[in-house]
């Protein structure tokens, strides 16, 4: 019999994990991988990337729900692939699904699905609430793009990055990613 890793994930920075991870460490995982990423895509999941790369043959990667692990039918497939070339399989502790039976790879199949139906129906949403507001004349887009060239100038002018960001109602890391752009397009190739 494999370990079983174990994966958590939330989708922003200010959400906890310690309702995973006790489930995780519940059903008794060796190792818990953490990470705090959005799951509608697959990119910049270092912590997935990792926990599927130490999984062996006979390993299990435990998540208490799919949808921890992704939201698109085509990640989860890709995801359960790689795991299913590692020899591994999945768990997923809330839905009763383990990719070791015939019955759970099957049942893994159909929740991909419905994953990817709930991401569908959200965005279809979304966009009939935004269509909605704009019709309304409530809805006025997302937030204003800073102005990089108005913060070079007041730079040059002799203003601080703290001023700077006060002045222009952004952020002082706003002004200093600027900054650090235009530097390093100043630099030689």
């Amino acid at each position: 019999m494999g370990r079983r890793i174990g994966y958590a994930r939330v989708s922003t920075e200010d959400q906890d994990l310690a309702i995973q991870k006790a489930a995780l460490d519940k059903d008794g995982c060796a190792i818990v991988f953490e990470e705090k990423r959005s799951g509608t895509k697959r990119a910049n999941r270092e912590q997935l990337d990792l926990a599927l790369k130490v999984l062996t043959k006979g390993d299990t990667l435990v998540v208490t729900r799919l949808d921890r692990l992704g939201r698109s039918l085509r990640d989860l497939a890709n995801i359960a692939h790689e795991i299913e070339q590692s020899g591994a399989h999945i768990r997923v502790i809330e839905q009763s699904v383990d990719t070791a039976t015939s019955a759970g790879r099957a049942f893994f199949g159909m929740l991909a699905v419905f994953a990817q139906f709930e991401t569908d129906v959200r965005r279809e949403r979304q966009a009939e609430g935004i269509a909605k507001a704009k019709k309304a004349g409530v809805y006025t887009g997302g937030k204003p793009r800073i102005n990089r060239r108005e913060v070079l100038q007041m730079i040059d002018a002799g203003q601080g990055p703290a001023a700077v960001a006060r002045a222009l109602k952004v952020s002082r890391m706003s002004v200093y990613r600027i900054l650090k752009e235009f530097e390093e397009m100043k630099q030689p190739a």
